[in-house]
């Protein structure tokens, strides 16, 4: 799971949502072969997933849900709300749990009455939602620390960009698998903010 090096953060505000990844891809834990690495991955206007863990799974993984949304949309002649494509996500992972993807899925998202949804999951599917925030990757517990220290309930789009950047740089300073620099996404029901952070880059 850190053979390629990540880390995610998905922060619920205050009707909007943020999810926010690293941008290291790193090999074998020491060589950094680019520093442009999506781990992100757009599945409609409101709704997007975030993957750690081996980049070869995530790659396969993101192909695959946004295969699964494109046949839900076409039969349903809609997009799919959040929960659903979480339990839409944990089933693919639960299926293959002898031999499972190496990747780590954050799903993030506004329902239809634009409440935000997120929830992570380990490399099987198991569902961890919540209503405040998830992080996942190699440095989880400095993730967790400065969310804790930093997040609070209720934010506004600009407030959590802010909050959500500063806990993805500190988070990341303390690890030498993830880094680079980050991206932010902050999507609220009219607008999606999109933002690239600078970081360190040693």
């Amino acid at each position: 799971m850190s053979y390629n090096g990540a880390a995610i953060i998905a922060m619920c505000g205050k009707n909007c949502v943020a999810i926010a990844s690293d941008l290291r891809f790193g090999i074998n834990q020491q060589q950094t072969t680019a520093v442009d690495m999506k781990k992100i991955y757009k599945i409609h206007d409101h709704l997007y997933v975030g993957l750690s863990g081996l980049a070869t799974d995530q790659m396969t993984l993101a192909q695959r849900f946004k295969f699964r949304h494109n046949l839900y949309k076409l039969r349903e002649n809609r997009d799919m709300q959040p929960e659903t494509f979480a339990n839409v996500v944990s089933n693919i992972l639960y299926e293959k749990r002898f031999g499972p993807y190496y990747a780590e899925p954050v799903v993030a998202g506004l329902d239809a009455d634009g409440n935000p949804y997120i929830t992570g999951m380990d490399l099987i599917g198991a569902m961890a939602s919540t209503d405040s925030f998830v992080v996942c990757g190699n440095n989880e517990e400095s993730l967790f620390g400065v969310c804790e220290s930093m997040y609070k309930p209720d934010l506004e789009p600009e407030e959590l960009f802010e909050v959500i950047a500063q806990c993805i740089l500190a988070g990341v300073n303390r690890d030498c698998l993830s880094g680079w620099g980050g991206v932010v996404h902050v999507i609220s029901k009219d607008k999606l903010i999109t933002r690239t952070l600078k970081g360190r880059m040693d």
